[in-house]
């Protein structure tokens, strides 16, 4: 009895021993288990990463960074319109044009403003003008308009410069003057001194408002007075060509300004008009730039400003109105300013007189064509 006691009690603590020792099942088993447990987390651990390369597209690297993957992708996903900017920008002002665009014969865009200039600007240092990226010679005959890029650019968005909402190009001009309620307006009462200037959705408030419609007679006086001396002369420009044109000899001809230089050490640029018979007399016209400045390119302001010269010989005192008008083909802004002087043998030149022309970007316009083309009238004064 006491022996099986023995041998049960050896079989009880021979049992612990032989899960670790005997046959060497327990460390089997125990391995196996810990086996299924890394392979089930090496699994899982493809399959995360699996997912991560999915959602990070056939494009992204996988070896990158996570930062320098999301970099690329926000890269990629970017506005279209800010990528378009850099390649339909003129290649002068590197901004984006807002009328006709030109290309020279090597595709390189130019606004116009910046075309214009460039020609402008090869006729004062009597240069051929040239691409300023590939250096290409260009003129009006030998660059041509890029109408595909000009209606690409009128599609693309821009940001209204009161609301900041973006609308195409073609179209913002129309929002900014019409629709904008944030766009900059003047009280209706301005005519009679009212000077507020605000959005046009507080326009109507302020109207109901303002103090300038309860003004006394003799304030609105004041006002209607200063509005009638400019109505005034206006008013006399216009009275005085109705009357030259009531006078028996008027004469008028199409003339054309020619570039020439002087023949000084530093050359000046000048323009002269051929011959020409008005009035049965020969006369000529001159012009300057910047009134024979010695370096008008290096100026932003250009002004332009003529003379007439009476070439023949008269017996009597010839006693002339003139005035200088735009041509019938051409598109620049002239002011008619009518011109007094008389002609005589010792005084056959008027002084030079200001082309009355708007402002510089006009006299860039003249300056770039080949040719400046102008009707010009005189009226002989009967005495």
């Amino acid at each position: 009895m006491s022996a099986m006691e023995e041998r049960g009690e050896l079989a009880v603590a021979a049992a612990p021993g032989s899960s670790s020792s005997g046959l060497g099942v327990g460390p089997v088993v125990g391995g196996a288990l810990d086996a299924g447990q890394g392979s089930a987390g090496l699994s899982g651990i493809q399959e995360e990463s699996g997912g991560r390369r999915d959602a990070s597209g056939p494009e992204a690297d996988a070896d990158a960074p996570p930062k320098k993957r999301v970099r690329l992708q926000e890269g990629e996903a970017g506005k279209l319109e800010e990528r378009l900017y850099s390649v339909l920008c003129c290649t002068v002002c590197l901004d984006l044009p807002k009328a006709s665009v030109y290309q020279c014969t090597n595709g390189h865009l130019m606004c116009a403003g910046c075309f214009i200039h460039l020609l402008a600007d090869a006729r004062l240092k009597e240069e051929q003008a040239t691409c300023p990226n590939c250096r290409c010679e260009i003129s009006k005959s030998l660059c041509c308009r890029n109408l595909a890029v000009e209606k690409a650019v009128s599609e693309l968005p821009s940001d209204c410069s009161y609301c900041l909402k973006q609308f195409p190009r073609s179209s913002l001009d129309h929002h900014q003057t019409e629709e904008c309620q944030d766009r900059l307006t003047q009280c209706k009462y301005k005519r009679i001194g009212c000077p507020w200037q605000g959005p046009f959705h507080e326009l109507c408030a302020h109207e109901v408002d303002c103090c300038h419609p309860s003004k006394t007679g003799i304030e609105l006086m004041g006002i209607l007075d200063e509005m009638d001396q400019s109505h005034r002369r206006e008013l006399q420009l216009y009275n005085s060509i109705f009357s030259l044109l009531s006078f028996e000899k008027i004469g008028f001809t199409e003339v054309q300004f020619r570039p020439y230089r002087t023949d000084d050490f530093i050359t000046r640029l000048y323009y002269e008009t051929p011959r020409f018979t008005v009035l049965n007399q020969t006369w000529v016209l001159k012009a300057r730039v910047n009134d024979s400045e010695r370096n008008p390119n290096l100026s932003c302001k250009r002004t332009l400003s003529f003379q007439l010269i009476l070439k023949s010989k008269v017996n009597s005192a010839l006693e002339c109105s003139f005035l200088l008008l735009k041509g019938p083909y051409d598109d620049v802004k002239i002011k008619p300013v009518i011109q007094h002087h008389v002609f005589s043998n010792d005084a056959n030149e008027t002084e030079y007189a200001p082309l009355p022309i708007s402002d510089s970007v006009e006299c860039n316009k003249l300056l770039a064509a080949k040719n400046i083309n102008l009707r010009l009238f005189i009226f002989q004064i009967q005495k």
